[in-house]
């Protein structure tokens, strides 16, 4: 079942994803302490504070320039975030940005988690230790590629239905609920606390959604509730006038941030104001986005941006005594199910994003920083910075594990008839995977219809994101499925039913969906829905049926039964597993060079989608905390066709250079989009 929009199922037309950069009194020199002191007045109380006054960032009554750049916690391996905040110090920084998706930290309803690679509190006290300040983007809304926008799958069930990023009262409430578990854990970690958070940010460019002031105004009483008054709260939106109308919240105290793009030459003063009913005056700044590189979706070529022109325009901020926050400063990787998708203005107008989250920032998915861009920005960070830079730490070794040999373990509908594996849910119409308490992994829908001599026309009107079809007979047979075709979120059309005789009725094999089945233009009735759980990211590692079966393989066939396999191949999923030996234990890439599309597995964690066969990335990244010396495991669910010789390998780089040379996802009769 697919649901991997950024905000799925037209939750939200408009997917302007942000950065965040400030220019602050940008033609004026920084003031000395005297000058300072005509604007305000620190006592020794207030030693400890961050402000914004006199169009600039003050800390402990200093003037302060924010060097910074994201990086996502959930985007990197927990045991390496101190590894890769040191390369962000290296690198010049003293700020980090990171979003908060509700989703990873309550992925079912009222179960929250803080631990893993959700234990926030972990990395903002690493951020502490490295004297690193943190700019907390905490949604409810964070958008940024992530699944859903980081709402969690959830709230798509409730009933009746709630309107998201809205002052729904239903919506209120739930955010009510997961803000008053976050923010009580993040206060004591505000910088006015002793800790490193400087400024949160209230939603997420909502101006180019909606116009629901009482919801923004809703979320600032919430967070000052919990953080109290002091706390500098911002928004971010697009430089149009309607965008900043919308998303701007007047009469709160609260800074509204612009986004212009990197190289777009503004004027020096214009767009991160301050509007306070208790106050007349506006301050006055400017914010430019800043991309040191960006995002690449599934049938697309790599992104990349020059290392000369994006230091080039980072050097003009900073000698107007600018200050900047650079996204990406590390992309990092969406592990498991939740890289996200950018939609446009209909159904097929959509772009799913790669596992990597590489983004072609300095810091490269796998910490790498002996590259152009790294040390292009950081001389130039050098030449503005009040203190030497720290070390640069050496690149983590990389190694190839070499050729990964896997067996054919079952296809995925013979596991479903495990009797304790699944609880099917009977329906008239067919239900989403959410109304049925699955938020990731897949649900294949059967039902039955009586055989046409000439065959039956199929439609199904609405596909999120891919729908595998197959037909078989009701009877066991013991033939297998037989693979039909696949729907299309973006080109939706009727497929022909062939006729298949059977001693009764056709049975109606689909792997994903979102609304009712048509047959000859008149809806199917009678529907089983059969969950098929896959573990997740932040979901602790426990006994899956799936998984489990997967890894003790079958019996050993001779070599005739396996090229009689090879011969037999067909677009029916099915599970693969295989061992590989590690001596030393280090970061290494799996590459599926080959393969067609599907997830994989090591040592039972979710390391993402792999889709070679649209591209461009092959290989998955696989950090050395997850793997151990000895005996590894590695299980595939290919949703396709897989490799005809039946092998990976473990390699020590990444490739983006899959695909169909010269297509698109969109122009490429191979397209399939993903499923899960």
């Amino acid at each position: 079942m697919a649901r991997n929009g950024s905000l799925r199922r037209n939750t939200a037309k408009v997917f302007i994803f942000l950065i965040s950069l400030f220019v602050l009194g940008a033609l004026a020199p920084l003031p000395s302490v005297s000058q300072r002191s005509s604007h305000f007045h620190f006592d020794k109380a207030d030693e400890q504070k961050f402000e914004i006054a006199g169009d600039m960032f003050w800390k402990d009554g200093e003037p302060f320039r924010i060097i910074g750049g994201d990086l996502h916690y959930f985007r990197v391996h927990p045991e390496y975030w101190e590894d890769r905040l040191q390369r962000a110090k290296a690198l010049g920084l003293n700020t980090i940005q990171t979003y908060v998706p509700w989703n990873l930290h309550e992925p079912r309803q009222g179960h929250f988690v803080f631990e893993g690679i959700a234990d926030i509190i972990s990395f903002l006290k690493l951020c502490k230790k490295l004297d690193l300040l943190v700019m907390l983007r905490a949604g409810p809304y964070i958008c940024g590629e992530w699944d859903l926008g980081g709402f969690p799958a959830w709230l798509l069930a409730e009933e009746p239905a709630i309107r998201l990023r809205s002052s729904d009262p239903a919506f209120l409430d739930l955010v009510e609920k997961w803000w008053g578990i976050l923010l009580p854990k993040i206060s004591p970690l505000l910088y006015s606390n002793g800790g490193p958070i400087i400024m949160v940010q209230i939603e997420n460019e909502f101006g180019s959604y909606g116009n629901d002031k009482a919801y923004l105004h809703y979320l600032v009483k919430l967070a000052r509730g919990h953080l109290g008054d002091d706390i500098l709260l911002y928004t971010t939106d697009g430089g149009a006038r309607e965008t900043l109308r919308k998303g701007t919240i007047p009469g709160d105290a609260v800074f509204s941030a612009v986004d212009f793009t990197t190289g777009d030459d503004r004027g020096p003063y214009s767009s991160y104001r301050k509007s306070s009913t208790h106050q007349e005056n506006h301050l006055l700044f400017q914010r430019h986005e800043f991309y040191t590189g960006w995002l690449t979706h599934w049938g697309e070529k790599i992104a990349s941006t020059d290392a000369t022109f994006t230091a080039t325009y980072l050097e003009k901020i900073l000698s107007m005594n600018g200050s900047a926050v650079l996204y990406m400063a590390h992309g990092g990787t969406n592990f498991g199910f939740y890289s996200g998708a950018n939609t446009g203005s209909n159904e097929a107008d959509y772009k799913p994003d790669l596992t990597s989250y590489d983004y072609d920032a300095p810091i490269r998915e796998s910490g790498d920083v002996d590259n152009a861009k790294y040390k292009a920005l950081r001389r130039v960070i050098a030449k503005y910075s009040t203190q030497p830079l720290a070390s640069v730490p050496p690149d983590n070794e990389k190694i190839a594990y070499g050729r990964i040999k896997l067996d054919k373990v079952s296809f995925l509908y013979d596991m479903i008839g495990m009797k304790d594996l699944v609880d099917v849910v009977e329906s008239e119409n067919p239900i989403s995977m959410e109304a049925i308490g699955q938020m990731f992994g897949f649900v294949l829908y059967a039902s039955e219809y009586n055989p046409k001599g000439n065959g039956s026309v199929l439609s199904i009107p609405k596909v999120h994101d891919r729908a595998q079809v197959f037909i078989s007979c009701t009877e066991d047979s013991g033939k297998r499925p037989a693979y039909v075709d696949v729907i299309t979120r973006w080109s939706n059309r009727p497929i022909n039913l062939p006729y298949l005789k059977c001693e009764s009725k056709n049975k109606l094999l689909i792997l994903g969906i979102l609304s009712s089945v048509y047959l000859d233009s008149r809806p199917l009735y009678k529907w089983k829905m059969l969950p098929i759980p896959l573990q997740n990211l932040n979901e602790a590692i426990q006994i899956n049926p799936i998984i489990l079966n997967a890894r003790k393989g079958l019996p050993k066939r001779s070599a005739r039964e396996k090229l009689k396999d090879k011969r037999n191949s067909v677009l029916e999923p099915a599970f693969y597993t295989g061992h590989f030996s590690v001596d030393k234990v280090r970061d290494t890439y799996i590459s599926f060079r080959g393969w067609s599309k599907g997830i994989a597995f090591v040592n039972e964690i979710n390391i993402g989608r792999f889709w070679p066969s649209v591209g461009p990335q092959c290989n998955l990244y696989v950090p050395a905390p997850m793997l151990r010396q000895g005996e590894n495991t590695l299980v595939i669910l290919e949703l396709e066709s897989p490799n005809t010789d039946l092998f990976v390998n473990s390699v020590d780089h990444p490739d983006f250079t899959c695909g169909p040379t010269g297509s698109t996802l969109r122009k490429s009769r191979e397209h399939r989009l993903l499923s899960s």
